[in-house]
């Protein structure tokens, strides 16, 4: 990252937190004010696009809840599913304007064209899964792309590099790697492999190959499904057009603190689509701070 930016978000962050230290080794408002914002005079598409290659028979909503908060995020969203997923994004076309529905056999050009894939919400434990991400990440290395759910527990860790944010768990963690999930761990494989680690627990931990930063937002109602989904999709919109930490960094701040205001409006008591409601609220709380 570079310096000037690193010091701007730590100054943002230490007005946040109360003292530098803190500022250090947590993520805060300042990620979110340092990210990329559309330009008076941009257009369509300049904004940022984003292919997402998700869902299945088995997982309807997963890719969904990501394309959801994307679709906030991003100029356009190409969406890649099964029939089934693919035949409902095209119903709510009016909700989703700049969507547009990307059959699996046509998901090339759309890699060519996006700014950044996200592959894996949704996606089954099977074969298939493994084919599907290996061959895509195996023919586009130097595209960005977000790794998240089935795709992580198929794919092989050796197609990883420094284009690469992984969304891991901590059984997610383990099954790629090997090892326990802990953080002294996600900054080895993360210096291993060159990408961006987010390791999801009650306390994140994101480390790039020369830092780690912690996240505390968050709290017990976003155990419910769907909202590590919700991260994935806020994640990869970012990373669009922006740095791969700061884009994982501000993602996960910013996805636990909309959970933990939806906490203090409703309790525990809200489920993911509440969090996709509540992250563009969120973000401009952060703007504002």
């Amino acid at each position: 990252m570079d310096p000037a930016l690193k010091t701007f978000i730590q100054e943002q962050n230490k007005r946040y937190f109360g003292s530098l230290k803190e500022a250090r080794k947590k993520v805060g408002v300042g990620e979110v004010k340092a990210l990329y914002k559309p330009p008076p005079d941009s257009h369509k598409g300049q904004n940022g696009r984003l292919l997402i290659v998700g869902g299945s028979h088995l997982f309807h909503a997963a890719s969904l809840w990501a394309l959801k908060v994307a679709s906030r995020i991003v100029d356009l969203v190409f969406y890649s599913s099964v029939p089934e997923n693919n035949a409902i994004v095209q119903k709510a076309k009016k909700e989703f304007r700049d969507g547009i529905v990307v059959r699996r056999e046509d998901v090339e050009d759309y890699v060519k064209e996006a700014d950044c894939v996200l592959i894996g919400p949704g996606l089954e434990r099977v074969k298939e899964t493994k084919e599907l991400t290996e061959k895509l990440m195996g023919k586009f290395p130097n595209k960005k792309w977000v790794i998240d759910a089935g795709s992580l527990q198929m794919m092989d860790p050796q197609f990883l590099n420094k284009n690469c944010i992984i969304t891991p768990h901590a059984g997610e963690f383990k099954m790629l790697f090997g090892i326990s999930a802990t953080q002294e761990n996600a900054s080895k494989m993360a210096k291993k492999y060159g990408c961006v680690v987010v390791l999801k627990g009650p306390t994140d931990i994101i480390c790039s190959p020369s830092e780690c930063k912690i996240n505390t937002t968050g709290n017990a109602g976003m155990t419910k499904g769907g909202t590590g989904d919700v991260l994935a999709g806020l994640i990869a919109a970012f990373a669009c057009k922006n740095d791969l930490f700061l884009a994982a960094c501000a993602g996960t701040f910013v996805n636990g603190l909309a959970g933990d205001r939806l906490k203090e409006k409703v309790s525990f008591w809200f489920n993911a689509s509440d969090l996709v409601e509540e992250i563009p609220k969120t973000l401009k709380w952060c703007e504002e701070f």
